[in-house]
């Protein structure tokens, strides 16, 4: 099978083979606008509407606080049926919701009744060190012990070098924890 049959093929599947003969490149890409076509079309638009208005959410990452692991300035889609039947677990990175339309990339590092400090830069969960291979920039962060609350999570971003108060961190909810980063 030729190339140009491969073509007529594809470019013709929805006419009959009277339409299709005449078929060619130019009327793939400038369509005649008949029923077919319109219908084609809103099929197409409401199957865009719902997977990137529901499922993959594109995501626009602005910001430092996940370097080296995640780029300062980069996309990627929020995968949100990932936490649908299972909680976020610990070392996850997920998407949480901070207003309409701004999100954050965090690590989950505090589960519900987990008790989360920082000390000396280092974490600790439930009065044990973490070791965080993520985490690649020394940091001098303390924060006294703080105990997760039941249907929240404790996230913070992989770069500590930034001090501590400029960060957005701490308990979330997990209703606005959206989903996880697709790539």
């Amino acid at each position: 099978m030729s190339i140009g049959e491969i073509w007529r093929k594809i470019a013709g599947a929805h006419r009959s083979d009277d339409q299709t003969e005449g078929a060619g490149v130019a009327e793939f890409f400038l369509p005649k606008f008949t029923l077919g076509f319109f219908i084609r079309a809103t099929v197409v638009a409401l199957l865009a509407i719902l997977i990137f208005g529901f499922v993959l959410r594109p995501c626009i990452i602005d910001g430092a606080s996940m370097l080296p692991n995640w780029p300062e300035h980069g996309f990627t889609f929020c995968w949100t049926p990932r936490y649908l039947f299972s909680p976020p677990r610990r070392g996850d990175v997920v998407i949480v919701r901070y207003s309409s339309k701004v999100f954050y990339l965090k690590r989950v590092v505090g589960l519900p009744g987990d008790t989360v400090a920082f000390w000396r830069g280092n974490l600790y969960v439930n009065g044990k060190r973490v070791k965080e291979p993520y985490v690649k920039y020394i940091s001098n962060w303390n924060l006294r012990p703080r105990r997760v609350e039941p249907g929240h999570f404790y996230v913070v971003g992989d770069n500590r070098s930034q001090p501590i108060h400029v960060h957005k961190f701490g308990q979330v909810r997990a209703s606005r924890i959206i989903g996880a980063p697709l790539f």
